[in-house]
């Protein structure tokens, strides 16, 4: 009874994996309580959302906190110098005009038509859900991935190739390596059946092929360009020999971009001892086949990178029918995606996602250039405050109150995340789940999830930290309807 009570007091719940020694890192100190950004529930959202200068009618639908609203403008992968941006520039300038274009600027709102739609996502894809996806409305929601534009851009056919780089939304877990707002780039380059001489593809392809820079990495690709079972052959719209061109193509496309990411930070002696597993190693890249929703035959593309092999990006032959739906069923081609936020942090050895978001001068002042690719340098490292909450999950027999959706059933952990993060914002560096118990009795389930409240900015004292951990308690219990332990 008395260690549950200290335990209460302690805002740890009775789980034995923390100790007070750790505990007390968080030091309390008598200090004006500093300011943090004011919570604002996301349970009633209002009538209407102003967002990007429109304004989007509400409905039950409606999901988008506003510490992810307040997010919409930051765009990091157009701001100069900027980790994000600077990756974007270095993959950029191994596709040039006039056979790319580069869309950077398109608006991250989009309809539940060009996000899952046209890329024939089937109506019970998990992707739709509310508890993955930030909606404004039933038709209306923050684009996922850089796809929902991609069936625009193959429409307007404004060239024969094309990278799209822009943030993306989702609700996911909170650890040092996930954010609600992330970047990446996709790309594509096709070849038109009507175009190209005599019609035939696989020429045309292999006679762009001679034309692109060469490189000496080692290349491990060990597997045929198709399989029928692992990495099949789109055999109704495509022949053997183009897909043997245009995977060639592919590859030596995107050793290419190897090639400039690693040559860059190499550059920099102390860079160059980070991103390799030992001075005399030499950068190696494989191919790895993979299933892509959007490709086939599809492959990963891995490095070789302190000492363990690393994913870098996933890519394949475009499925026809998103072509044939677009209107260009006579093209046919590759694509490519990345996520620009992984690797800005293994170029420039930035531990932490939040790092990217930080506005501080001390983290902005240390990049400045493509050609400058230098490792972040940890400005400050303050202790770790860490506050337990213990709650039952309602059964749809138990009197405990909320509604419906905080069921058992319905239980989904990215609310929890949401709700820390609404509150706490970057304050936040980790939630995790640390104990579940079903009760062998009214098989109700108990689940403790620990918050690791840490700034990169200054040492937080106890009084904020309990008052940022007292709203999430609140609510959790008023939007999930849990009942806290």
């Amino acid at each position: 009874m008395k260690a549950t009570a200290c335990c209460r007091a302690l805002r740890i719940a009775p789980y034995p994996s923390i100790s007070v020694k750790t505990w007390r890192s968080c030091q309390h100190r008598q200090l004006p309580l500093l300011a943090f950004r004011r919570y604002q529930s996301t349970s009633k959202p209002p009538p209407n959302l102003t967002l990007g200068g429109k304004s989007y009618q509400t409905d039950s639908w409606t999901n988008v906190p506003n510490s992810v609203i307040s997010l919409l403008p930051r765009r990091l992968h157009l701001q100069s110098s900027h980790p994000i941006a600077l990756t974007r520039e270095l993959i950029e300038s191994r596709f040039r005009s006039p056979i790319y274009t580069h869309y950077n600027d398109l608006s991250p709102i989009v309809t539940v038509a060009q996000n899952f739609d046209s890329l024939g996502f089937p109506p019970d894809h998990p992707g739709r859900n509310r508890s993955d996806t930030y909606y404004i409305n039933k038709d209306t929601v923050l684009r996922t991935h850089t796809s929902a534009h991609e069936a625009d851009i193959f429409r307007q056919n404004a060239s024969l190739g094309y990278t799209i780089s822009a943030d993306v939304y989702r609700r996911d877990a909170i650890d040092r390596s996930h954010y609600p707002v992330f970047h990446q780039m996709e790309g594509a380059r096709m070849w038109d059946r009507k175009q190209v001489p005599g019609g035939d593809v696989a020429k045309a392809v292999w006679a762009d092929l001679e034309k692109m820079p060469k490189h000496n990495l080692e290349v491990e690709d060990p597997n045929p360009t198709v399989h029928p079972e692992r990495n099949p052959l789109q055999a109704d719209h495509h022949s053997l020999e183009e897909v043997e061109a245009i995977a060639a193509h592919l590859k030596r496309s995107l050793e290419g971009v190897v090639v400039e990411l690693f040559s860059k930070a190499g550059r920099n002696t102390t860079a160059a001892s980070s991103l390799e597993s030992s001075p005399k190693e030499p950068l190696k890249i494989r191919w790895v086949e993979a299933y892509f929703p959007f490709t086939s035959p599809s492959w990963e593309l891995e490095v070789f990178w302190q000492g363990d092999w690393l994913e870098l990006l996933g890519c394949g032959i475009s499925k026809q029918h998103l072509l044939i739906n677009a209107g260009v069923p006579n093209q046919l081609g590759w694509a490519f995606g990345v996520g620009l936020d992984r690797v800005a942090m293994l170029l420039f050895s930035i531990p932490d996602i939040r790092l990217l978001w930080s506005q501080d001068e001390r983290f902005s002042s240390q990049f400045s250039s493509v050609n400058n690719i230098t490792p972040f340098k940890a400005f400050s490292k303050h202790p770790a405050c860490y506050r337990d909450v213990a709650f039952w999950l309602r059964s749809s027999s138990s009197s405990a109150g909320g509604g419906l959706r905080s069921n058992a059933q319905d239980f989904h952990e990215n609310d929890v995340m949401e709700i820390v993060r609404d509150i706490g914002g970057d304050l936040v560096e980790s939630v995790t789940l640390v104990d579940e118990f079903q009760h062998p009795v009214s098989g109700r389930k108990s689940m403790c999830y620990r918050t690791n409240y840490q700034s990169f900015e200054r040492t937080l004292i106890n009084r904020e930290v309990n008052e940022l951990h007292d709203r999430v308690e609140e609510e959790l219990t008023k939007q999930l309807g849990v009942e806290l332990r």
